[in-house]
């Protein structure tokens, strides 16, 4: 087979797989790359998708703890679209689920948008100032050891705290 004929298959080939790329088109070359050798292709499935769920787990960390969650949430669908169909077909439905909790928030009345700000405020105080009393009931020093020779009876491995003799 000639250099001409082989460089041909060789783009037939890459055509053919990039249409059955389903993540985004800028990766279809690189996607293809990978996925022309079976090693390197799994290797590849492995790591995006311990990528993806990574992304995704810290996505729902965000979601209970300050930080941007549903972005988290995108980023992971989005890095696991480009070696799964299901992926690809969530990550649309979150991106319109997040087009329209956007598009709520710019509708909605000012005023409700500040009483839910002083709702969220005074909660993040009145957490601050519970935990605060909570550590000045029980003393900030004897929690913190206490705790940790708790973790300590979960797990042999933990050591012992500096300065602190078993």
């Amino acid at each position: 087979m000639t250099e001409p004929d082989l460089a041909e298959r060789r783009a037939a080939v890459d055509d053919e797989a990039a249409a059955e790329y389903f993540g985004p088109k800028f990766l279809a070359r690189l996607h293809t790359r990978m996925h022309r050798n079976p090693v390197t292709g799994f290797i590849t499935k492995i790591v995006v998708t311990i990528a993806g769920v990574l992304m995704m787990t810290a996505g729902l960390i965000m979601m209970v703890t300050p930080g941007p969650g549903i972005v988290g949430l995108i980023l992971g669908l989005a890095i696991l679209s480009t070696e799964w169909r299901w992926a690809d077909r969530w990550l649309d439905a979150a991106r319109a689920a997040a087009h329209n909790a956007a598009e709520k928030a710019r509708e909605m009345d000012p005023a409700v948008r500040r009483r839910r700000l002083a709702a969220v405020v005074l909660l993040a105080v009145a957490a601050v100032l519970l935990v605060s009393g909570l550590l000045r009931l029980f003393g900030w020093p004897e929690v913190a050891i206490d705790g940790w020779d708790w973790v300590q009876g979960l797990n042999g491995a933990v050591p012992d705290l500096p300065g602190m003799d078993g």
